[in-house]
């Protein structure tokens, strides 16, 4: 029973995290907003098709000009640091590329999970509070 309710906790606290990521997307322009939805979305499946450190080495080069990817990179940095799963000195996306990279493979396992546990969490408050209107535009913040 103690699994079980370890367990539990543990899904509460990563739901809770990615419901505040969420919101603080929907503070967003629209444009911002249909892009981190679509890309939370195709994420889990990049990391399963191309590997997590392939994954997140294309997310940093598109996150200097994509407002999206670069709130997905702080989300994920931010998941593993609430999980204490990084290193101290691992306090940026380069740097967390850069661990991602040269770590064993239980460990990159372990990362690997956590992700696509928060993925899952953030594709299912993105898809219930980012609406799209009939002309393909977001609702909330039409900014």
């Amino acid at each position: 029973m103690a699994n079980e309710e370890k367990r539990i906790g543990l899904e509460q606290g990563r739901a809770s995290l990615a419901y505040s990521y969420v919101e603080k997307v929907c503070e967003q322009t629209k444009e911002v907003q249909k892009e981190y939805k679509a890309h939370v979305k195709d994420i889990p499946m990049m990391i399963k098709t191309n590997g997590l450190g392939n994954t997140l080495a294309f997310a940093k080069s598109k996150s200097n000009k994509n407002k999206a990817y670069k709130l997905i990179l702080e989300h994920i940095l931010g998941e593993l640091t609430e999980c204490s799963l990084l290193p101290g000195d691992v306090t940026n996306e380069d740097k967390l590329v850069k661990h991602i990279v040269s770590i064993k493979s239980a460990e990159y396992r372990q990362l690997t999970i956590e992700i696509i546990a928060l993925f899952n969490w953030l594709r299912r408050f993105a898809d219930g509070k980012i609406k799209e209107d009939k002309n393909g535009g977001n609702k909330k913040n039409d900014r």
